[in-house]
């Protein structure tokens, strides 16, 4: 069989090399591979704590794919010969306030339904797992079943296990999915998903007859921006993943055993715009993450990242068939690395022929064909249907990285002298 996949971020080329391990011809279009949602995650592996109400469906299949990764993480680190950054640390969801808590008490009553392990702590509590907490910390959840991951190691890692096993990758845009030369494709775009599908007949060059397509992949871009930063020597460093609510607010701190702490992220709806607002969100990101872990304020600011995230109109992936040959394997939201193994798994069994292997709540027919795109009550502004109508050129992320004059110390209100430097960036310096 030949298959062809569209999209080399990290879901894309874990589809391909399952498919290609099934002994599947497999290549894959992408001309900037990982310069999107892949090189901008966290990493967080959370069946539990990103658990939210009205999204339960995504529940089993988290969880699913959550204790499919300490195996995936071993065998990609075996067939790349890279680490991947794999990290069994539990997360503590704390807050900082009297409605910070509230929250976390709601929000404790949902993650029980997972029936994963947690387990509520007072504040002294949870300064005790985790020493660097604010005093202020009024108390938390301790989740230890959920893990970490690097995502930027995870793709150049992928990359390689999917060359080595025999995937070709071809960097060059795609403009229709009919003009692929394949019996079977997979849109795993992300937010480039959006501009295939359409309602009416394209030619398709391994059948004797057109396909008449009527379906449509609502993806819409939700915007982050991502902080990364460094502790210079002996600097100690969270060793937990914080999650927490400050004032309302949410934010994460993920620390890396090389001394990379990773702090995000905002979320706003902006179609593809990555220019504007983004030192409104930096400032944010760090006066946040500096009242749950004050130490936060002494690491270098090595890198403001602005990435998309695949949403959909219900925040549930698009996993299963669109037509008797196409695939989409996108639409994973904030949970596109947590979700790597189990999404793999899926569609490598959707091309062996077992329509069941995607969750029915992942259908990604499920809202309708030959719609207008609009998702969520919200239509697409006027840049972001002028990216949909060009060809699939990955997706676009912004990178400041901050000059060397950064003093060390603390810096007045979270504010740092970064530069200008705004680029897109490739998978060869997705590696850290």
């Amino acid at each position: 069989m030949r298959v062809a996949v569209v999209g080399a971020g990290s879901i894309g080329l874990a589809v391909a090399w399952r498919a290609a391990q099934a002994g599947a011809d497999v290549v894959v279009h992408d001309p900037e591979p990982g310069s999107g949602a892949s090189r901008v995650a966290a990493g967080m592996i959370a069946p539990v704590t990103e658990a939210h109400y009205g999204e339960e469906a995504l529940v089993p299949f988290m969880a699913e794919s959550a204790d499919a990764w300490p195996g995936f993480a071993h065998e990609l680190e075996q067939a790349s010969g890279l680490d991947v950054g794999f990290r069994d640390v539990p997360t503590l969801l704390v807050g900082l306030e009297d409605g910070d808590r509230a929250e976390i008490d709601r929000q404790a009553e949902l993650y029980r339904r997972t029936a994963r392990q947690v387990e509520t702590l007072t504040g002294r509590a949870v300064r005790k797992v985790e020493p660097l907490l604010s005093h202020r910390i009024r108390g938390g959840i301790l989740a230890s079943e959920d893990r970490a991951v690097d995502p930027r190691a995870v793709h150049a890692a992928l990359l390689i296990a999917a060359e080595r096993a025999g995937v070709a990758l071809r960097r060059e845009p795609v403009a229709d999915l009919g003009a692929i030369d394949a019996d079977q494709v997979v849109v795993a775009a992300g937010c480039g998903s959006a501009r295939f599908g359409s309602a009416s007949d394209y030619p398709v060059r391994t059948l004797n007859h057109p396909v008449r397509t009527s379906w449509m992949l609502p993806v819409r871009p939700v915007r982050g921006a991502v902080l990364r930063l460094r502790a210079v020597g002996d600097q100690p460093t969270p060793r937990t993943t914080v999650r927490g609510y400050v004032k309302g607010h949410s934010v994460y701190i993920v620390t890396r055993e090389n001394g990379e702490v990773v702090v995000g992220a905002t979320s706003d709806e902006r179609g593809f715009d990555q220019s504007t607002g983004t030192a409104g969100a930096a400032y944010d990101l760090l006066r946040w993450s500096i009242e749950l872990v004050p130490e936060i304020a002494e690491y270098h600011l090595a890198e403001v990242t602005v990435g998309f995230r695949p949403g959909t109109p219900d925040n549930l992936p698009l996993i299963g068939r669109l037509d008797e040959r196409t695939i989409a394997a996108t639409g994973h939201y904030r949970n596109g690395i947590a979700l790597i193994p189990a999404t793999a798994i899926a569609v490598a069994a959707l091309l062996g022929d077992d329509e069941s292997a995607a969750p029915e709540a992942f259908d990604p027919r499920r809202f309708g064909n030959g719609e207008s795109a609009e998702t969520d009550g919200r239509s697409l502004n006027e840049g972001t249907a002028k990216r949909l109508a060009e060809p699939f050129s990955g997706a676009p992320e912004s990178i400041l990285r901050t000059g060397s004059d950064i003093p060390s110390g603390r810096r007045s209100r979270g504010r740092s002298d970064a530069g200008d430097d705004t680029r897109h960036t490739d998978a060869e310096g997705a590696a850290p």
